[in-house]
């Protein structure tokens, strides 16, 4: 018998995975590189790339650039130039609440018997004062009592030669005394009160020091002679407004007690009574006296000479920036996206 040799299992496995592992051939292990080299390069920011394409697209930035530049000239040469008038207030000295507030300690508890309150004190009527400078109700009432709606709402510049506001056909007639403006439900031609106010806001303007409590009041308008009449006013519509409150409220105080007194038998509330009616007949000489009530002023609002805006150097600075930065923008994009429709068909032939 002829003897038959059997193969090693390793053998044979070492044999098939032999034959079944085919080595590459170099063009294709080039080729791979090639492609993890170009992946590489993909995640990383070449400067000298941005640089080139930025140069390439240097006229394309140039004219957006001075397409921008020039459009920022135009806005701001057709902004209306727009003057601030400004005055120094100071709150107006008062010991009427250090004596009220100085009866209150003192008679306080025979007071609280009788069911009357002396309070701790008075309030700060200054801030109060600047509170109600730009409240709703008070400006609306003040456009309505100087008239100052037309020229809040309807003018668009002032004419330096006949110093005089310039008024905009399109929204008022000067003439018929009658409002043009287009306007779409629920406004009206007429601008509303809340309308009027709104616009008086934007040109207002109140800071106080608390080191020193002055008060700076600000307007800013078209005709800078305009500005200084209306801050003028408004201070001397809110002197007016507190006095009369005042007034009210201690007219009021004074029946009050007066009626107390005559209702009272014990001697001890009669001095408190009576000392309250001395205090509060103070308070009502004050209103009567005093021109400036709550607010005291220190420097008088002068007609500015200078234009406090549009600052038309920062507008075309800032437009042309704007330009710049967009047509940079642009070019970048564009010369990514060519480079990605270019380079996609190469990356498909070696894949």
């Amino acid at each position: 018998m002829e003897n038959l040799q059997v193969p090693n299992q390793n053998q044979s496995s070492n044999n098939s995975t032999q034959q079944s592992t085919t080595p590459f051939s170099p063009e294709v292990l080039l080729l791979s590189q090639q492609l993890a080299e170009k992946n590489n390069s993909d995640d990383e920011i070449d400067l000298a790339e941005l640089w080139r394409a930025i140069w390439s697209g240097k006229y394309i930035i140039i004219v957006i650039s001075f397409i921008f530049a020039v459009s920022s000239v135009a806005f701001a040469l057709s902004k209306p130039d727009v003057y601030k008038a400004s005055i120094l207030l100071a709150p107006a000295s008062s010991d009427s609440a250090g004596g009220m507030g100085a009866l209150a300690g003192q008679f306080g508890g025979l007071a609280s018997l009788a069911g009357i309150s002396l309070g701790g004190g008075g309030t700060d009527k200054t801030a109060l004062a600047l509170e109600i400078i730009k409240s709703r109700a008070f400006l609306e009432t003040f456009i309505i009592k100087h008239e100052l709606l037309v020229p809040l709402m309807a003018s668009e510049n002032w004419d330096r030669a006949t110093d005089s506001l310039v008024i905009d056909k399109e929204l008022y007639d000067s003439k018929n005394k009658k409002w043009l403006r287009e306007a779409s439900y629920p406004k009206k031609s007429e601008p509303s009160s809340w309308e009027a106010y709104q616009e008086f806001l934007k040109l207002l303007s109140i800071t106080q020091d608390k080191a020193t409590s002055l008060v700076t009041i600000d307007v800013g308008f078209y005709s800078p002679e305009v500005a200084k009449q209306w801050l003028i006013l408004l201070v001397n519509d809110v002197n007016d407004f507190m006095r009369e409150k005042d007034e009210k409220e201690t007219q009021s105080s004074i029946d009050y007690l007066t009626k107390q007194l005559e209702k009272t038998e014990v001697s001890a509330m009669e001095t408190v009574f009576y000392q309250l009616i001395e205090e509060q007949t103070k308070n009502m000489m004050l209103t009567k006296v005093s021109a400036e009530y709550v607010l005291k002023t220190i420097d008088p609002a002068q007609v500015p000479e200078k234009k406090s805006g549009p600052k038309r150097a920062l507008i075309v600075v800032l437009g042309t920036m704007l330009g710049g930065i967009l047509s940079v923008l642009i070019v970048l994009i564009r010369h990514f996206t060519k480079n990605n429709k270019s380079t996609k068909p190469k990356d498909e032939n070696l894949a």
